[in-house]
């Protein structure tokens, strides 16, 4: 078992206050029993956070920052052929516009479904296609295109960029010039598209323009995928840290019920199965392993009190 936790760890004053605030015995007594094996240490700026470079690493990829193809890999997932093609993630999104930059909303708050996705979709594939793109559908919130100069293009994370001025995201590279003006000719013909007037008086958000992430060309996995639980992301993003607390404590669980993934880590430790628990935040990550559970470090780690969360979790 290999527990991967993103945004295990915030990065804002209002976060670190709420951090001070968990208690999660559950994590506090696996910890007593788990090594340290690896660290990733960097800074929020890079384009890809620290839980997709953990993933990677897992699945045994290697590429560089913001190069990673998770569009390749999910669009395999949803059925299309992606060989030999280089493919990049076209999210829909809502970019607001305020007083001093342009921020995107977290794009489920769009709430959209199939119908809405696809006329969306059908009012600006032209767009692509011009650009020589091809431009695929496959759920709501997932579009796909396909295009030689996605090869090699740095995307910023979804994760990176959501509830953030979009400006310092866009990268630089000149292959993404082609990106910045069709986000452009996405904006002015959703402007005044009909479905956008109707979800505004419906008191919806308008879709208003797109991201494109996880570009590349599709890489083999060499491993297997850890277990990835997300439900730290949504509160995380969006600064909403009493519900982010109260996720941590249905992730950690119920000690006496042992339920929740990091109880269930609990048990796999306690069974003498193998386990390794990755946390990462928005810096840097941790990747813990069992060890064998002789008698001096059943000793050690009844004697010793388990890690502080504040020691363990601030750092990244």
């Amino acid at each position: 078992m290999h527990l991967l936790i993103p945004f295990a760890a915030p990065l804002s004053e209002a976060g670190h206050q709420a951090l001070g605030s968990l208690t999660l015995p559950n994590l506090r007594g696996l910890l007593s029993w788990l090594d340290v094996v690896a660290r990733d240490d960097g800074d929020e700026w890079s384009f890809t956070p620290p839980h997709e470079r953990a993933m990677a690493q897992a699945l045994g990829w290697a590429a560089g920052d913001g190069l990673l193809p998770w569009a390749a890999r999910q669009a395999a997932a949803d059925g299309l052929d992606v060989a030999g093609q280089a493919w990049g993630l076209v999210t829909p999104a809502h970019w607001h516009l305020g007083t001093d930059q342009i921020s995107m909303l977290d794009p489920q708050l769009l709430a959209l479904d199939d119908q809405t996705s696809r006329t969306c979709f059908d009012a600006v594939a032209d767009l692509f296609t011009g650009e020589r793109f091809s431009l695929h559908w496959a759920a709501p919130l997932r579009w796909y295109a396909a295009h030689p100069s996605l090869a090699g293009m740095r995307c910023a994370s979804l994760d990176r960029v959501v509830g953030r001025n979009v400006d310092g995201w866009l990268g630089k590279d000149p292959a993404a010039r082609r990106v910045r003006r069709l986000q452009s000719e996405v904006q002015m013909r959703l402007y005044t598209h009909p479905l956008n007037d109707a979800r505004i008086a419906q008191g919806l958000l308008p879709v208003n323009s797109f991201w494109l992430s996880g570009c590349g060309l599709p890489q083999p996995v060499a491993a297997s995928e850890p277990v990835l639980d997300a439900r730290l992301r949504a509160p995380a993003l969006a600064d909403d840290w009493a519900a982010w607390v109260k996720a941590w404590d249905t992730l950690d669980g119920v000690p006496a019920q042992r339920c929740g993934p990091v109880a269930d880590a609990v048990g796999c430790v306690e069974r003498g199965e193998p386990l390794k628990l990755t946390l990462c935040g928005e810096r840097g990550s941790v990747t813990y392993q069992s060890a064998a559970r002789g008698f001096w470090r059943g000793l050690r780690t009844r004697l010793s009190p388990p890690p502080a969360l504040q020691t363990v979790l601030g750092p990244l």
